[in-house]
């Protein structure tokens, strides 16, 4: 039984997802993520214009008149949404804490999977594998991953992509798309981010919040790791550490991106995920 803010949340990330659903997102997730081929489904007559090689030449010389192939997409695809629950997800310093913001970039691509007949899954992590939904198609059984993100209560505090990566490795079994929304705070994720890369088309979704990142010059101030519990006292009036702090945020996991060859986009919890997602999603069909 989900508590009252709960379902407050999932009416109130019903009611925003819709919007930006109708607002056309869903082709944009079509565009991007391409099924696993074309299958035949009709001929017709030749059109100027028509690509020749689409030509059926044993209806041309039948019909006496030129007709040509049609296809439609075989989609079938998967999506499995990697989302991250760890202890740093309960940070905000605006508007939204990153777990939330977090629920809504889910219920989005999800409901964009569903709309557009494909399955999807979700995988919920901190340092373990705390959940697994197994891919499915509609969009109650969309609606289930994200009440299942807002309840859960992780048993994990710290974060362990490798874990995650593993685990989404060994459930897909065929080609599909995986979306890995985290903050990223975490090392020696190379090699599973990698190989995963290698069969699956892989998207990553950093989450970040303005107060990770604007680091105010106020003395010394005690500051004290959400994963891990440890406290550390840093002296924010010094350039250079308040440098690594904002450094640390972002950069090292952009590299390890580039590296995998992964398309990356990082989102601000101060700043609407739609129209940056939406551009990433243009971006990302052009290069195809």
């Amino acid at each position: 039984m989900l508590d009252r803010e709960t379902l407050q949340k999932v009416r109130r990330i019903r009611i925003r997802t819709r919007s930006i659903l109708e607002a056309g997102i869903v082709g944009s997730y079509h565009a991007v993520f391409k099924g696993r081929g074309m299958e035949f489904a009709s001929v017709r007559e030749y059109a100027p214009g028509d690509d020749v090689r689409t030509i059926d030449w044993n209806v041309t010389a039948r019909m006496d008149a030129p007709y040509v192939k049609q296809y439609v997409e075989e989609r079938d695809l998967t999506l499995l949404l990697l989302v991250d629950v760890s202890g740093s997800q309960s940070f905000g310093s605006r508007f939204l804490l990153k777990r939330d913001y977090a629920a809504e970039l889910a219920a989005v691509l999800a409901f964009s999977a569903v709309a557009n007949q494909d399955r999807v899954g979700a995988v919920l992590f901190s340092d373990r594998v705390e959940a697994y939904i197994a891919p499915r198609g509609g969009h109650d059984h969309a609606l289930r991953i994200v009440r299942d993100l807002l309840a859960l209560e992780p048993a994990g505090r710290g974060t362990h992509l490798t874990t995650a990566l593993r685990f989404a490795r060994r459930v897909l079994r065929r080609r599909g798309i995986v979306a890995v929304i985290s903050d990223f705070q975490d090392t020696g994720y190379e090699r599973a981010l990698g190989i995963l890369r290698a069969r699956h088309d892989v998207i990553a979704l950093q989450l970040w919040d303005p107060g990770e990142a604007e680091i105010p010059a106020a003395g010394l101030v005690a500051l004290r790791d959400p994963e891990t519990g440890e406290r550390r006292v840093v002296d924010t009036s010094d350039p250079d550490v308040r440098r690594r702090l904002r450094a640390a945020t972002l950069t090292q996991a952009q590299e390890i991106f580039r590296k995998a060859q992964v398309d990356a986009l990082a989102l601000s919890t101060a700043e609407s995920y739609e129209r940056p997602l939406a551009g990433f999603f243009k971006a990302r069909e052009k290069r195809r």
